[in-house]
Formats: structure tokens, sequence, C-alpha cells
């Protein structure tokens, strides 16, 4: 570096500054800094780098001795403030802001002010501070004005005001992602998707050096790092709005993909939306670190609104109701920020399950109550603008009846897994049945009706009843519906001797597996493996173990592609259920079928060894934890076989 000569010095960095590598440029420029301390020009470009490279408490740092060196620059004063403001060090920014007294400035510094209001959630101060601005026509200000009409939840009115800043100061990426935002909270998802398809174009056309696309497609490109230029393009934004769009429509491959398609990063580099977006989308497979990425963003000084009942709702329907409480206790001071009474409400009955199950279902039907009466006003409501033929207040009043729906069915379900868990199914069907007047045509409640009548042995023909148009309705696109699903549907066919529709639907699930397999090699499928289990599970309860143990160990061949969590669940509780049997002298096995056993633990034993248990919550105080090899599908298979070994007396 010191042997750069003046002229090669300034084109060095400024080529580096004009090709966007910015780490490289500051490497240089600190070195330079540290022979010359006070030299004006070297810090102001090392605090222009700063600020490009997003690492805006140094570009402060440097900001304010250029401030200090050069008082009269009110344009430093200035950059300083905004540093502060982008890296989130609020309070000072404004206390900064007032240093500047050029009348000149007045206008700028107005609207970093009601910028830092805004993040401050003053949403009243910022507001006021907007409206003092006499640039009607200034596209910052109808910007900012559209912004505070979404916290205020007038998503019409701030759409227009975006749709009015890009008629103003031309296109920009991020006004189309505002638009297609305001669409969103509408739940207008087409317009919503159309706008972001347009970012997404645009992007890909103007930037191809940001890799759209490359990870879905299995390309290893490097990270393209949170630039100024990424956040020009609205990329990021984006993608996770489509993703959540996406997810909404249950299109969950689609949501994945989108979270994929976007510029890479490293995990470190992610924001928190994109983070909290990634643990949602794949709490199915990889749930374990999924918590550990909520519970990372709570720890963190900003993070998505959604993120506390994210986490809440989650443990809930994994059942992990103790760390559902700790988190409550934790964060104490999130609960009236970020739920809403009506969630607060639920979770807090919910948790009550553990401890007073009969205080938990009063806490639960008095919020069922409350719904059912709500449901029964908004349904009279809904017939009345009908008759008026007022297709506004139509659309409105089934808007809420909707969103009233979707806030009872959780409580509904709450109630019927309080007897679920004590295996009281008539209680149960009691809990649904009083429900039917409202839910008969969701299939939500339809399942769940399903798997209460399937679990009551006399009852295979009208479990079939409530399967069938689940299942049909998915019909060409069968691995969209859960697998338990479908095994339950073929064991209430083979219960009602129907074994030639439960042969077809097989038949059919095969098929779609082989072709998902053609286009993902790679992929695992459990679906078809999962319905064999459930028909050897099946006869290995009827005592048939001959036959059901080797369905169960056929159905997971090959190894590397269908042992699974869920699949060594179903798998080993069969296989403990033959042991037992065993061992009470119940029933008696040729020597070829133990062999065969033995050689399917093997299997597991081997294929096992980075396969957990189970999808296990983290601990909320310790963090993530070393693998523990001891909950390995491998140790659990090698435990097993040491048992059968023992029973049959073979070395």
């Amino acid at each position: 570096m010191n042997t750069i000569k003046d002229g090669e010095y300034t084109s060095t960095i400024y080529k580096k500054i004009r090709d966007g590598q910015y780490a490289s440029a500051i490497d240089i420029l600190n070195i330079e800094l540290q022979k010359q301390p006070q030299l004006r020009a070297t810090l102001s470009l090392l605090a222009y780098c700063y600020y490009h490279s997003q690492d805006f408490l140094n570009a402060a740092d440097c900001y304010n001795q250029l401030s200090q060196i050069c008082p009269d620059v009110d344009d430093y004063k200035l950059y300083y403030v905004m540093s502060l403001y982008k890296g989130g060090d609020y309070q000072t920014a404004m206390k900064a802001s007032f240093g500047i007294e050029n009348p000149a400035y007045q206008t700028k510094v107005q609207k970093i002010q009601a910028a830092i209001k805004y993040m401050e959630e003053d949403y009243a101060g910022a507001k006021s501070l907007v409206e003092q601005s006499s640039e009607e026509d200034d596209p910052d200000n109808v910007i900012n004005m559209g912004c505070l009409l979404c916290k205020e939840n007038q998503f019409e009115k701030a759409c227009k005001k975006f749709q009015q800043a890009i008629q103003l100061a031309g296109y920009r990426a991020s006004l189309s992602y505002n638009i297609a935002l305001c669409h969103y909270r509408q739940k207008q998802y087409a317009p919503a998707l159309k706008h972001i398809a347009d970012v997404i174009e645009r992007g890909i056309r103007e930037h191809p050096e940001l890799s759209v696309g490359m990870t879905t497609e299995g390309i290893d490109v490097r990270s393209v790092g949170n630039t100024v230029l990424l956040k020009e393009t609205a990329l990021v934004e984006a993608f996770n709005l489509k993703a959540a769009i996406e997810y909404q429509l249950k299109n969950y491959d689609a949501a994945g993909e989108a979270l994929t398609d976007m510029p890479p990063r490293s995990e470190e580099e992610l924001d928190p939306y994109t983070l909290h977006n990634m643990a949602l989308m794949n709490m199915q497979t990889k749930a374990t670190e999924g918590f550990e990425k909520l519970h990372f963003l709570l720890q963190q000084p900003t993070f998505p609104p959604e993120t506390f009942g994210n986490l809440l709702l989650l443990y809930v329907k994994h059942d992990y109701l103790d760390l559902a409480a700790d988190v409550l206790a934790e964060y104490s001071e999130f609960t009236y920020k970020y739920l809403t009474p009506f969630l607060y409400e639920f979770i807090d009955a919910v948790i009550t399950k553990q401890t007073a199950p009969e205080e938990a279902f009063r806490k639960l039907d008095e919020m069922a109550s409350r719904h059912i009466d709500s449901l029964r006003k908004l349904t009279k409501v809904v017939q009345e603008a009908r008759d008026l033929r007022d297709e506004v207040g139509v659309k409105k009043f089934v808007t809420d009846y909707e969103e009233a729906m979707e806030r009872y069915i959780p409580i509904l379900m709450q109630q019927a897994k309080i007897y679920w868990d004590r295996d009281n199914c008539a209680a149960v069907e009691r809990v649904f049945r009083k429900s039917v007047e409202f839910c008969n045509e969701l299939d939500p409640w339809r399942l769940n009706v399903a798997h209460v009548l399937f679990m009551q042995d006399n009852k295979f023909k009208e479990a079939t009843g409530f399967y069938e148009p689940i299942v049909k309705k998915h019909y060409d696109s069968i691995l969209d519906v859960e697998a338990v699903v479908l095994a339950n549907l073929c064991v209430s066919y083979i219960m009602t001797s129907q074994n030639e529709e439960a042969e077809e639907l097989m038949r059919k699930i095969e098929k779609e597996e082989e072709q998902m397999s053609y286009e993902d090699p790679d992929r695992k499928i459990f679906h078809l493996c999962i319905v064999n289990i459930v028909i050897g599970t099946l006869y290995c309860a009827k005592g048939n173990f001959d036959f059901g143990i080797s369905r169960v160990i056929k159905s997971l061949e090959p190894y590397n592609r269908k042992l699974g969590v869920d699949t060594w669940f179903y798998a080993k509780r069969c296989v403990l259920a033959l042991l037992e049997n065993l061992g009470r002298n119940m029933i008696s096995l040729r020597d070829s079928i133990l062999q065969e056993v033995i050689q399917f633990l093997e299997h597991c034993e081997l294929h096992g060894k980075d396969i957990p248990v189970s999808n296990a919550a983290p601990s909320i105080n310790d963090g993530p934890k070393a693998p523990d090899g001891r909950k390995t599908v491998a140790y659990e298979a090698r435990l097993l076989k040491a048992l059968f070994l023992e029973y049959v007396g073979w070395p």
C-alpha cells in the first residue's frame, strides 16, 4: 500500500468506489488515515464508503469528526444525523439535528426528524412535521404521508399516495413494493403479486450481478452483501412479500422458492424479516432451527412485530406450553405491544391447560360463545346487505365474517384437544357437533372430525365420508395432502372392504412420488412410506405381526430417501410393540422375521446418524446446543437391536 503514489492512490480509491468495492477502499483509506489523521479528503471518502457499505455507526463517527474539523460545513452535520438515524441511534440523531441551524437545510432536517419520530413510533409527531411542509408536490412528503396512512390502516389512501409519488418522481422499486404491500394488507393478493413481479423483473433485467434465482437452481454463488444497490432494488423486500403471499395461499413450495430466489447472502447478513420468514417456511422440516431463529430475533433491538406472536403460536401448535409460558414471562413487556387482546386471551387460555384443564376449557368456551354470537350477527348483516344489493357492504361484511371465523377455529380446536388428550373421542365429537352450523364446509373442521371418527374403530365409513372430499379436492396434486390423511383414508377403505379404492389411491401417490423424484432426485418424499407404515401398524394392532412388521420394513426402502423424523417415529412404535408382545410370550415369530427386523435396525443405524428423533424446541435460556448423539435415529436403532439380540439370544 505504501508504494502507491498520490495520483495512483486517488484513481485506485475512486475506481474501487465506482465498482462498489467499499470494503477494499475502506482498508486503503484507513491505512492512509493512520499517516494523516486530520486529512479531510481521506476522512470524507472513508465516511462515504462506510455509509454505502451500511456500516452506519462508523460512518457517523467519521462525519462527526468532519463536522468538528469543518464546523461551517453543514453537509457533514446532516450526514452525521443521517448516519445515526440509519444506524438506529434515534435519540442522538434527533439531538444532533437541532444543531443544524442553517435555514437552507430546514426542509431536509424536518424530513429526517419526521423519519426519526416514525421509527420511534411517534406517528402523531411524525405526521405533524410532515404536514408542516408547504411543498405538497414534494415526492418525499407524499411518500411519508403514504407511510403514515399505512400505520393508520388506511391502505387504499396510502396506495394512492405512493402512485402519486411515482408520477412526481418516476419509477422507484421501493414505491412499487409499497403499493404491493398496501394490496397485501387488504388481502388483494393478485394486484400485490403483479407489482412484486414488476419489481423482480426490473431487478433481474437491470442488475444481473445480483444473482437472482441462482440459489434455487443450485448454483453456488458468493454473497452479494447488503449494499445500497440491493436496498434500492427492493428485491429482498419483494421476495419476502411474495413468500408471505404464497404462504397465505398455502402454496408452501412457492413460498420457500421465493426465499431462495432472492439475491444470495450469508446467514449473518440476513435482515430480520428474511430470517423470520425462513424460520416460518421451514418449520415443517427444520422446526428446531425455526424456533432458534425466532427466539434469536426476540433478543435483537429490532425485529418484525409478528415474531413474538408467531413464536408463541408455534409453541402452542407443537404443544410446548411450558416454553410458551416462559416466553410470556421473560418478555412480558412485549405482551401489550405485539399481541392483540384476542391473541393474548387465547394463548393464556391454552397455557392454562397444563395445570387446570377445566379452567382452560371454561376460558375457551367463553371466547367461543362470544365468537358464535359475532358470527350469527355477521351472517345476518351479510344477508341484509345482499337483500339491499349493497356489493361494497357485502364484500366488507364477508371479509369481517371470514376474519371472525379464522379466530374461532383455533378456539374450537383447542377445546376439542382438551378431550382428545384424555382419549375422550365422544366428548370431542360433541364439541364439533356444536359448531356444525358454521364450520361444516371448512376443511380444517372436516379433517378433525374425520380424525375423531377414525380413532373410534367402529366409524371408518363415516370417517371416509369426511376424508374423501378433502383428498378429491387435491387429487391432481395428491402430495399436497398430509400423508397421515391419505394413510387414514386408505385404512378406512381397507376396514370397509374397499380394497380397490385403497390400491388406486396408493398407485396415484406412487406415480406422483416417482414424478417428483425424477424432477428432484435428492428430495425426500414420505407420503407413500407413511401410508404403508400406517397400514402395517393396523395389521400389527390386529396381532398379525408377520405381515404388519414386514410391510413397515419394506416401506422405508430405500432408507436414504425414506428414513426421517416422522417415519422413524411411526416405524419404531411397531418395533416396540413387537418387542413387548414377544417379551410377554403373547406371540411367536419365525426366525426369518426376527432376522429381517434386526437387519432393518442395522440399516436405520447406518442411515440415521444425522437424523434427530424429534423436532424438539430449544430451551429459551440455553440457546442452540451441540447435537446430542443419543437423540438420533442411529442411537435408538442400535438400542432396539441390542434388546432384540438379548431376547433371541443371538451373538
